[in-house]
């Protein structure tokens, strides 16, 4: 999970100033010292983590946290403003003026450049009702072609390709003018990397840009590449003067430094991040909300709206209806479970609830989470799902066995049901479902 070890560390920092008779300015030191510790050991730029600490340290002063009732949740407000500040402050829209909008995409071999491009062309269609046109001109690789015209498969959206030719410059130009003609709103270009930065590389990206005018020339940076990432994001902004950065990624075992030092170092704001390997894997970049999680805070809010892109209006009525006659059943149940594993990396999700992130931390949980409790309902009778009261002693031991399971995990699944079931009839008669779920929307963030 993004930024684990960043976020323990954090949290042991702030552990120094709990439970402490009387606050000294020593103590204030030793948390300074650990924040900065555990930031260098995020992979933090050093100046950075020290700047930070150091601005952290004149705040901390300036509000009397020696003296204030509870000191070390006065220190948390202020690293996290201090790293809402360090990420950018506020998120990061793109240009999609023009007609088409031309996004370019930048970024070394194995940065994840084409899929992230498949990605937006996917978030931009699904979310913004937008006709996108991908782009091949990765001449160099046969395999990137391919690949983009595999991704484009899967979410439906057109490739521009040209089969055997060397010229990207010209590629792109031939894009936009079949982009026009098809009535494509915006084009997404996704150019040749190398394994290292070269002077070819630049020029031929270099070309593009001035033959094409992009609205957006986007960096996409590999998030575990750490500093390394941080320094070749400078490089290609001396040469590109790009808009943006896409951290790809995140999901994975990595320490998390690149995200807060980037936007320092190259004065960029960091646009969008990748969180999976799917399609949908794809977030906007609010600094706000990834310091919340940093701090092991949660992130309410992106939860809120990915169960808002799950909801459906007609099925809530539906489910308000069962729930009011008691006929919920194992059949609804597996659309919700259907609905929760759409949100994304099962994980990733319970970590937005506050508090949740620490407590799921070693557990095991990914997409086969639910797999045991589907594998028990599959192995019921379609009137078993309908009436689970019809389930006896018999019944049972036929399920577990059909399962895989015991009599004891269907059981536990068969109390757990009739709680579960007992719980929503109580909220459905406490308050209209519907308008939980249209109390849940939130206002989508600006692209």
């Amino acid at each position: 999970m993004m930024f684990e070890n960043l976020s323990d560390r954090l949290d042991r920092s702030f552990k120094l100033l709990k439970g402490q008779g009387k606050i000294t300015e020593i103590n204030v030191a030793e948390t300074l010292k650990e924040i900065r510790r555990a930031l260098l050991d995020a992979d933090v730029n050093f100046k950075i983590a020290k700047s930070f600490t150091d601005d952290v340290k004149i705040k901390a002063m300036g509000q009397n946290v020696l003296t204030a009732v509870k000191p070390g949740e006065l220190m948390v407000k202020i690293v996290k403003d201090e790293l809402v500040e360090l990420m950018g402050g506020e998120s990061a829209g793109i240009d999609l003026s023009g007609s088409p909008s031309i996004i370019l995409m930048a970024g070394l071999q194995g940065s994840g450049k084409t899929t992230f491009s498949g990605k937006l062309a996917n978030m931009l269609k699904r979310k913004k009702g937008r006709h996108p046109l991908l782009v091949a001109c990765d001449v160099y690789r046969p395999a990137a072609i391919e690949q983009l015209k595999v991704l484009g498969g899967q979410i439906n959206v057109p490739v521009y390709t040209e089969e055997g030719s060397m010229e990207p410059v010209k590629i792109a130009q031939a894009a936009i003018k079949e982009a026009k003609k098809n009535g494509n709103d915006v084009v997404i270009i996704d150019t040749a990397g190398r394994l290292a930065i070269d002077e070819l590389m630049m020029k031929e990206i270099s070309a593009i840009k001035n033959s094409v005018n992009p609205n957006e020339i986007l960096f996409v940076v590999d998030s575990m590449t750490g500093q390394d990432a941080v320094n070749t994001a400078k490089e290609f902004n001396d040469i590109l003067d790009f808009d943006g950065v896409v951290l790809t990624k995140l999901d994975g075992d990595t320490r998390g430094g690149a995200a807060l030092s980037i936007r320092s170092v190259v004065e960029k704001p960091i646009k969008f991040v990748g969180t999976g390997e799917k399609l949908d894997a794809i977030d906007v970049f609010y600094p706000s909300r990834m310091a919340d999680r940093i701090l092991g805070m949660g992130d309410i809010v992106s939860l809120v709206e990915k169960a808002q892109e799950q909801y459906d209006e007609e099925e809530a009525r539906r489910l308000q209806k069962k729930l009011a006659k008691n006929t919920f059943n194992f059949n609804d149940f597996l659309k919700q479970i259907n609905q929760i594993k759409k949100m994304g990396d099962l994980k990733d999700v319970v970590s937005m609830i506050p508090g949740m992130g620490k407590a799921m931390k070693n557990l095991d949980l990914d997409d086969d989470a639910f797999k045991h409790i589907e594998a028990i309902i599959y192995s019921m009778t379609p009137a078993e799902r309908e009436d689970p009261a019809l389930i006896n002693g018999s019944r049972r031991k036929r399920i577990a066995s059909g399962s895989g399971t015991n009599i004891q995990e269907v059981n536990r699944l068969l109390k757990q049901f009739s709680e579960t079931r007992k719980m929503m009839r109580m909220v459905s008669q406490g308050k209209n479902l519907q308008r939980m779920m249209g109390g849940m929307k939130q206002p989508g963030g600006k692209f």
